[in-house]
């Protein structure tokens, strides 16, 4: 058990007092080196030895006057000698050391003047003797306290991960593999950590394997098994002959242990690398994170993408703040001058219970816990305040991991999240333990987050933690869009919407939100996922929602709209995605909005949260046959179904013209979206009203529609089978007769404006775009405008990323500007004809270049906003809302019945 921070501070007192004025290096700094580690309570012999034979660089024989192989090097001098020449004689050393042998501080002294370089973070201190009780917390690394701020990007969780991925291909290589071997990586991870962090005395894990076993790995097997079975026994039920090392280490427990477990082969190469492993400060590796990327070493293909998919602090937070953590610390404030009430805030911080029914490695439930101990934290200074306990600090915390609860569909990830819960609260220990002075280990474990090992779309949540006790529901489900769901989770998703919703259309994460909106009938329970931000767009928000937010079965109360769902890992993920927050009562609405989405959110109080995540009525965009307004009809592109035999590339058709000059009329120049914006067109042959005669002359054309008949006869769809009686026309024909506008069907995300096109009817409409004939400039203008572009963004499907035009969906349900004046139309056709124009202007561009966010030239941007109403709009925010609105004017049924009269 390590010394509180009061008595070493009493010891290093005692310390100085005895060595002031000393200045013989040789007969006294061994002497002063032992009593300076007994000032935290551990032997030096222990740690540390004198005088350790190293090769120099220039192979020269040294001598380190005290070295602790992978944490600490010291270099002594007689009095009032240079302390830089001893820094720079201890690097000379670091030639003849291994990798985990190389020290993380350097100490140098000459008895009156000590000098700590932090070489990890590349800090030094300097100090005199009697200062030393007033620095005394810089070597907390020696008394096993380590107070560390982790940062995400901090290299040590990748090399740690790493390292532990190589030691795993080694052990599955020698035959060891499956369960044991996942087991076998949790225990060691769990080892490593108390290594460091004062659960085991420093570094007695790592002295017992360089001690106790043999270089060549071939006892270290046997002698992990018999360790761990030991950690697994009480002191008083162990073994009296023990060896001493073994019997030192403390009784674990948690059932960590407990499973009997093959004994491992180990060679030079693997004990190598555990050695690697254990020089590692896991004192500084957060259990948040690294979880995630030791869970990515089992999978070769994840482990080239090391660190890309754990989830960020910063992301986490914007789901549990505004659920919970906010509202906490508030009425913290609110209590923190009356003793009474913040006890009975802290008595309640100890009874809220959390469920993450998609755990992973227990990422959110790692944070939640660690932001509720911080706040216990805060509580307990308050209560006690001047930093000392009048009692014990096991008798004042209320907050137990054994609050928190989740469901994983891997084993061996839901095992790293049960352990690194442990590990937080350790991390978590030794803060309270430093701002009291008492040192806190929860030692042996008697407590442990319940993580269930399951399909959360098969298991009952119930049988997890009965809804009667929970709290809130947390968590980042699996994004798996609708089109890539495999057999089992077509399978998961039966189970939990049964008959009651049309699944089929959904993402794969939808089905948590539902069994969610069950699990919490007849509770305060507080839920707060996070989606991809395909479920709040396009024809998922109808078939999700509309039945749980109309019938009062859910409502949501805070949500952040859109953003970049990345990580500062190398390898990023990136996902565009939202997040809401929904219980079965209204609390205050909460809508945060990103002017970028890889910035910061803009938070607003609003009136409600519409299932779009708009601050307007709850609405309901369905499927619509034809346009809610008095506009054009658009139509889809044609589909050839010819296996490419109607198709031609510009090669093809300069040889048909030139051979066959006859066919001119009947080519085509034929293309889409791509076409369009890369200015790249393909030609067909549109041959309407061709004459028999005509195509038995031109062998080449007759070759060509014999095998899209074909084609079409041997394909498997009735549909396309049915045109091989008309095997020279397209099998599915829509061509306007007239101009019109191309509109692609998908566009990036990137793009501000969905790029538009005006074409002739002698260009061929690919299916990969929609057309919108007899369209006026008026219409181009619109539709080009910053509204429109806009209601795509909220109501437009995804593909991917990218947006997904559709005429039922977004066009048939557009609210254009119902009465718009003469003068506000004509301006819009103006602004219409300036895009038009300045697309001359760069001939030389596609309208891939022109549309490019980082290219658009400026005249491209216009807006419409005065054929919608006088006043300007100030935001994105107001545009949307203001749609909406609209829209429920469109389709209430008094309107619906003047545009019957004037149709």
């Amino acid at each position: 058990m390590a010394l509180s921070w009061n008595e070493i501070e009493r010891r290093a007192k005692q310390f100085t007092k005895e060595w002031v004025g000393e200045s013989r290096e040789r007969a006294e700094k061994d002497s002063f080196w032992n009593d300076f580690f007994q000032v935290f309570g551990v032997s030096r012999r222990r740690f540390a030895t004198f005088e350790e034979p190293v090769k120099k660089l220039n192979n020269n024989q040294g001598f380190i006057d005290l070295f602790w192989k992978g944490t600490l090097m010291v270099e002594h001098k007689s009095l009032g000698r240079n302390l830089d020449s001893a820094y720079q004689q201890a690097t000379d050393y670091f030639h003849g050391l291994k990798d985990h042998e190389l020290p993380k501080y350097i100490l140098v002294s000459d008895f009156a003047r000590f000098r700590l370089y932090d070489l990890d973070e590349n800090k030094d201190y300097e100090f005199d003797l009697a200062e030393l009780p007033s620095k005394i917390k810089l070597f907390g690394f020696v008394a096993g306290y380590q107070k560390r701020e982790f940062r995400e990007e901090d290299p040590v969780n990748i090399k740690a991960a790493e390292l532990m991925g190589k030691l795993h291909d080694e052990l599955e290589d020698s035959g060891y593999s499956g369960h044991p071997l996942e087991v076998y990586l949790v225990r060691l991870l769990f080892c490593l950590f108390a290594d460091d962090t004062g659960i085991f005395e420093k570094d007695t894990f790592r002295e017992a394997i360089e001690v106790k076993t043999n270089e060549d790995g071939s006892n270290l097997g046997a002698w992990l098994a018999q360790f761990f079975q030991v950690l697994n026994t009480e002191k008083k039920k162990r073994l009296k002959n023990l060896d001493e090392h073994l019997a030192d280490f403390p009784y674990v427990n948690g059932k960590l242990f407990e499973e009997s477990l093959p004994i491992a082969a180990f060679n030079s190469q693997m004990r190598e690398i555990l050695l690697e492993c254990s020089a590692l400060d896991w004192g500084k590796i957060s259990p948040a994170i690294f979880g995630s990327m030791f869970q990515s070493v089992m999978d070769p293909e994840e482990r080239r993408n090391m660190g890309a998919h754990y989830t960020s602090e910063k992301n986490i937070l914007k789901v549990i703040e505004p659920l919970f953590l906010d509202e906490l610390k508030e009425e913290f404030d609110s209590v923190k001058s009356n003793k009474k009430k913040l006890r009975e805030f802290h008595q309640k911080l100890g009874t809220l219970k959390f469920l993450d029914p998609a755990c992973g490695c227990g990422n959110f439930l790692i944070i939640t816990y660690r932001e509720l101990r911080l706040l216990e934290l805060e509580v307990l200074k308050v209560l006690n305040k001047g930093g000392q306990l009048a009692t014990r600090i096991d008798d004042i915390m209320h907050i137990e991991v054994d609050q928190f609860y989740g469901i994983e569909y891997d084993e061996f990830p839901a095992r790293i999240a049960e352990v690194a819960m442990w590990l937080m609260d350790h991390q978590m220990n030794i803060m309270i333990s430093d701002e009291f002075g008492m040192y806190y280990a929860r030692l042996p474990l008697r407590k442990s987050a319940k993580i269930v090992h399951g399909n959360a779309l098969q298991v009952d949540w119930q049988e997890v933690v009965p809804k009667s006790e929970l709290n809130y529901i947390i968590g980042n489900p699996p994004f798996i869009g609708a089109a890539f769901k495999n057999p089992q989770q077509k399978e998961d998703m039966e189970n939990a919407f049964g008959n009651s919703v049309k699944h089929g259309k959904l993402d794969y994460v939808a089905a948590w939100y539902y069994l969610a909106t069950s699990f919490i009938e007849e509770t305060d329970i507080q839920v707060s996922f996070v989606y991809t931000n395909s479920v709040v767009q396009g024809e998922q928000v109808s078939i999700l929602w509309k039945d749980l937010i109309l019938n009062g079965k859910v409502v949501i109360n805070f949500a952040h709209r859109t953003f970049n769902w990345k990580n500062e890992a190398k390898g990023k993920a990136a996902v565009h995605c939202v997040i809401i927050g929904f219980g079965l009562f209204a609390r205050e609405k909460l809508l945060y909005h990103y002017d970028d989405i890889n910035g910061d959110a803009k938070k607003e109080k609003v009136q409600m949260i519409n299932p779009y995540l708009v601050n307007a009525k709850n609405t309901f965009i369905e499927k619509s046959r034809s346009p809610i307004a008095n506009v054009p009809i658009m139509i889809r592109g044609n589909i050839p179904y010819d296996d490419g035999n109607l198709l031609l590339n510009i090669n093809e058709r300069n040889k048909f013209n030139n051979q066959y000059p006859k066919l001119q009329n009947y080519i085509k120049k034929y293309g889409g979206a791509y076409e369009m914006l890369n200015n790249k067109w393909r030609y067909c042959f549109w041959l309407l009203d061709i004459s028999p005669s005509l195509i038995n002359n031109i062998p080449p054309l007759k070759d060509r529609i014999e095998r899209c008949k074909e084609f079409r006869v041997n394909t498997k769809s009735r549909s396309v089978n049915s045109k091989s009686k008309t095997p020279s026309l397209f099998g599915d024909i829509r061509q306007p007769d007239s101009s019109y506008i191309l509109i692609p069907r998908v566009s990036s995300h990137r793009r501000e404006y969905l790029p538009l096109g005006y074409f002739s009817e002698d260009v061929i409409l690919a299916d990969s775009a929609y057309g919108l004939p007899d369209a006026t400039l008026y219409h181009f203008g619109i539709l080009h405008s910053s509204f429109h572009n806009i209601w795509i963004r909220n109501v437009a499907g995804r593909l991917k990323s990218d947006y997904r035009y559709s005429s039922n969906i977004v066009y048939n349900n557009y609210p254009w500007p119902k009465e718009p004046s003469e003068k506000h139309k004509k301006r819009v056709e103006e602004k219409a004809q300036k895009v038009l124009d300045t697309r001359e202007q760069f001939p030389g561009s596609s309208l891939a270049d022109l549309y490019d966010p980082l290219t658009m030239p400026p005249a491209l941007v216009k807006a419409v906003d005065l054929c919608y109403r006088p006043q300007p709009f100030k935001s994105e925010t107001a545009r949307i809302e203001y749609l909406f609105d609209l829209y429920s004017e469109y389709t209430s049924g008094m309107f619906k019945e003047e545009k019957k009269k004037k149709g």
